[in-house]
């Protein structure tokens, strides 16, 4: 049976519990009967490799804009947890935080950096310091909001319903956290630019339903740009749903999961957090390798 834990101490560290599929798949538990497990890795292939001609190919080739290279990124699970809704804790979806596998250095230096500018690794006291201020709604949501606009890093939330839903009702959550934030600062967001963005991303969902268990990836690239990405278990595989351009919009959809006084999952956003002391408390660059 697969355990319910995603993380276990070792020596006074946190690391995530990984488990091996039938085929030899690494998977991290989530402790949700209704999805059990998280790949701990997930590769996306660009729109490129594979011939719109050949089902069978394209099958083999998730589409992802924030990736260049035909060959596919990969990239690492940080952390997961579980979307609940009102005072009735009614599960909705498991999220999972993925970052570029080569990317995890870049992350690993701008977090170190942030706490000891001359470490290339955090002591102890170091790392309770980086926890502590991620944790805090003010402090958390500065440091993610710098590390997003200024590190380039690729990444992606996996989105798998533990109940039936639909396209309207996730955009619906996802549009709400988004103007929840820039309402704060209409300085910031109140162009018609943003209003433009918001458009297109509400367009990105004009699709019906989305079973349990299937997968959504909202994937950002080193810019910003997001793109939607709907698995609905056909043998098509990962299609994308499209684009939007301005980074400001993955940026506040980020942070409803990442930083603030409310976040969508405080499991996950606990759970990402200990995915990023893993990284912090090994040399900057060594974790691309191996990072369980």
């Amino acid at each position: 049976s697969v355990p319910s834990e995603t993380f276990t101490t070792e020596a006074g560290s946190k690391r995530k519990v990984v488990i091996h599929d039938d085929e030899g798949k690494e998977l991290v538990p989530t402790g949700n009967k209704t999805v059990p497990s998280f790949p701990r890795t997930i590769e996306l292939s660009s729109k490129h490799s594979a011939s719109s001609r050949d089902p069978e190919a394209a099958a083999q080739a998730p589409i992802a804009a924030s990736v260049q290279d035909s060959d596919g990124v990969e990239y690492t699970l940080v952390g997961l947890g579980i979307r609940t809704v009102s005072f009735l804790s009614i599960q909705v979806y498991m999220v999972g935080y993925y970052v570029a596998t080569q990317d995890v250095a870049k992350l690993q230096h701008y977090l170190t950096k942030n706490i000891n500018p001359i470490a290339t690794t955090l002591v102890p006291s170091e790392r309770d310091t980086l926890k502590e201020k991620l944790l805090d709604p003010a402090e958390g949501e500065e440091t993610w909001t710098a590390l997003l606009q200024e590190v380039g890093c690729r990444s992606a939330f996996r989105i798998v319903p533990v109940r039936d839903t639909d396209f309207p009702h996730l955009r619906d959550g996802f549009v709400r956290a988004i103007t929840h934030r820039s309402a704060a600062d209409k300085e910031a967001y109140g162009d018609e630019a943003f209003g433009e963005a918001m458009r297109d991303f509400k367009r990105l969902f004009s699709r019906g339903k989305v079973p349990k268990s299937k997968e959504l990836l909202l994937c950002r690239d080193e810019k910003g740009a997001l793109e939607v990405i709907y698995d609905d278990g056909r043998s098509f595989g990962r299609q994308s749903c499209g684009k939007v351009q301005d980074e400001r919009v993955s940026r506040l959809l980020w942070l409803n999961w990442l930083a603030g006084k409310k976040v969508a999952s405080e499991p996950a956003r606990t759970s990402i957090i200990d995915g990023v002391m893993e990284f912090v408390e090994r040399p900057v660059g060594t974790v691309a390798a191996q990072v369980v």
